[in-house]
């Protein structure tokens, strides 16, 4: 190779790596209004010691992620997939806090079970009080449990299947070969059905906080209860969701 040869070579690499880089700080600069938007919707359900700065730090990384493995022929738009990185980078850096004593967990696992119990026997929603006399406990406890729970993790369609990322995998459509994508659909389905068959307050909350970004005071001047009551109210429906797609791991 001659030095005209390779100075040319080099200067190809540098441009397109300039060039790169330039499409790298579009895109920050386009998308970091939708990083705060996440951050801050993902706020309202975080203990104080998650800071706001740090929710949108793994935010941008998630949003870099995107933009170098976004596929425009997966189908989805750009922001779509973006928002699914975004809130994934997010989520994967409050979990490694991990500041919820054991306590809250497997209390929390045992309200799933109370759950699965009671509509597996009744065929019906389990009822709050019902779920509180399967566990041997008062109202106001079960209700604690519930607020412990909001306090200290991220209850989310994405995180349905105890922590697993594979939700925010298979909603970005990286999952490889025809099974992987046939358990995709499955699971989806499976979900679906299993938020159509919450109840309806349940369904509700859920609907305002994923749907239309609602933050938690917004939907209890909706619904006509205090802020700390919707915060329960998602807590369980998350709860009962994992409860019935327990065979999904």
């Amino acid at each position: 190779m001659s030095a005209a040869t390779g100075a040319s070579a080099i200067d190809k690499t540098e441009a397109i790596a300039e060039a790169q880089e330039k499409s790298l700080t579009e895109v920050v600069d386009r998308y970091a209004p939708l990083v705060k938007r996440i951050a801050h919707h993902l706020l309202l359900r975080m203990p104080a010691s998650v800071q706001i700065d740090d929710l949108i730090q793994s935010g941008m990384i998630g949003l870099l992620e995107a933009a170098r493995k976004y596929d425009v022929s997966k189908g989805a738009s750009f922001e779509t997939y973006a928002g699914i990185r975004i809130r994934g980078s997010m989520l994967d850096e409050v979990r490694k806090g991990d500041w919820a004593p054991r306590s809250v967990h497997r209390k929390s696992r045992k309200v799933a079970e109370a759950i699965k119990l009671i509509e597996a026997r009744t065929g019906q929603d389990a009822k709050d009080t019902e779920v509180a006399k399967e566990m041997d406990i008062d109202l106001s406890a079960y209700y604690a449990i519930l607020q412990d729970a909001a306090g200290s993790r991220l209850f989310s369609f994405d995180d349905v299947m105890e922590g697993d990322d594979s939700a925010i995998e298979m909603a970005a459509g990286e999952l490889l070969g025809p099974c992987d994508g046939l358990q995709r659909d499955t699971f989806k389905a499976h979900l679906s059905r299993a938020i159509d068959g919450l109840p309806d307050r349940e369904k509700l909350v859920l609907a305002l906080y994923y749907d239309e970004e609602l933050n938690l005071k917004e939907i209890g001047e909706v619904i006509g209860v205090s802020e700390s009551r919707v915060s329960q109210i998602h807590s369980q429906a998350a709860i009962r969701l994992r409860a019935r797609l327990s065979d999904w791991s």
